[in-house]
């Protein structure tokens, strides 16, 4: 037993350093200057308690589509409350943006609403951001992984992609993830890992999400040993982020240390983070959705607060622009001000 566990744990460190590597080799030395600018941009910010901006965004987030299979309970797409424009990016524009991004950019979120896999043009965005030396990440519900599309995948040059797995059974994992189907989604997972494995890749690191909810927060364990037993390389338990929380949710776990929100005396809910004047992740990430606008961060699910649209700027002005300049001056003033930073964890 003692072997296999030192076995197991090399195998481990052995994933974490291949996944290292493999952002490390997305440095350039101006993608390295510009990481180094955003931490002091950062820093000096909290200093002068003002935001001070040096660098450009070494983290991009670009949504390929708002459309979605399936109908999760606590997201704006999938309950149909989502308040902007549906569709899905046109390649050329994206091809666009990486160009015009690529110089400091060397980490890129292929998601945030809709599920990436119903674009057609996917594996394409993919191949074109990897030919830039760009770490690439997914994130999907994974019920599209058809045996062309594992195929694809693994030859997309992915580096990371994560599955949401929000349950180790039927009833539990439909609690949140309305109109999926577990066993399709872990039948393919295994199909997809036994491709990569027999081409002897380590690309893409296929990471197991577990969001903790009040119907499956008794499946923590057995999640990790699904994920062992799938040969996933990672699990990642995360809180669930919910839009009507103050007077209770179905979906609030009972355990505390996974949940984002806490119960008052009178019976209603607040987040648990004090919310400081502070975000780091205004000087670190850019957010750009399918139809080209620029928004502040992820918890902007309904582009409240438009900064600019890439169709009528480029994103280094934008970053720049007073609209941007003043989001960033309002959060160090008063963070709790702004609704989408009330029901962030960050």
């Amino acid at each position: 037993m003692l072997a296999l566990s030192v076995i197991n744990k090399t195998i481990a460190l052995y994933k974490v350093i291949s996944d290292l590597i493999n952002i490390g080799s997305s440095f350039t030395f101006p993608r390295f200057i510009n990481l180094i600018k955003s931490e002091i941009s950062y820093l000096f910010s909290l200093l002068i308690h003002r935001p001070v901006i040096f660098n450009y965004p070494w983290s991009l987030t670009i949504e390929p589509t708002t459309y979605c299979n399936l109908n999760c309970a606590s997201c704006p797409t999938g309950t149909g409350s989502i308040a902007r424009p549906q569709g899905e990016i046109d390649f050329g524009f994206y091809k666009k943006i990486i160009d015009e991004t690529s110089r400091y950019i060397f980490y890129l979120m292929l998601y945030f609403q809709g599920e990436p896999y119903l674009h057609t043009g996917l594996f394409d965005m993919l191949k074109y951001a990897r030919k830039k030396k760009i770490y690439t990440v997914l994130s999907t519900n994974g019920h599209f992984f058809s045996d062309d599309n594992i195929k694809a995948t693994v030859k997309s040059g992915l580096n990371r992609l994560i599955i949401s797995v929000d349950g180790t059974d039927q009833e539990a994992y439909s609690a949140y993830r309305a109109g999926g189907n577990l066993d399709k989604v872990l039948t393919d997972t295994k199909k997809l890992i036994d491709y990569r494995n027999s081409h002897k890749l380590y690309n893409p690191c296929i990471i197991m999400q577990f969001i903790v909810t009040k119907s499956n927060q008794h499946q923590i364990g057995d999640i990790k040993k699904l994920s062992k037993r799938l040969g996933t390389d990672y699990v990642s338990i995360k809180t669930a982020q919910l839009f009507d929380y103050k007077y209770g949710n179905r979906l609030i776990p009972d355990i505390s240390s996974y949940s984002r929100y806490k119960k008052l005396p009178d019976g209603t809910y607040i987040i648990k983070n004090k919310l400081k004047n502070r975000c780091k992740r205004i000087f670190t990430t850019g957010v750009i959705t399918w139809n080209g606008d620029v928004i502040p961060c992820c918890f902007d699910k309904n582009g409240r607060f438009i900064i600019g649209n890439m169709n009528e700027n480029n994103f280094s002005s934008i970053w720049e622009n007073k609209n941007f300049q003043e989001f960033r001056t309002s959060l160090f003033r008063n963070r709790k001000a702004i609704d989408i930073c009330t029901n962030c964890i960050y």
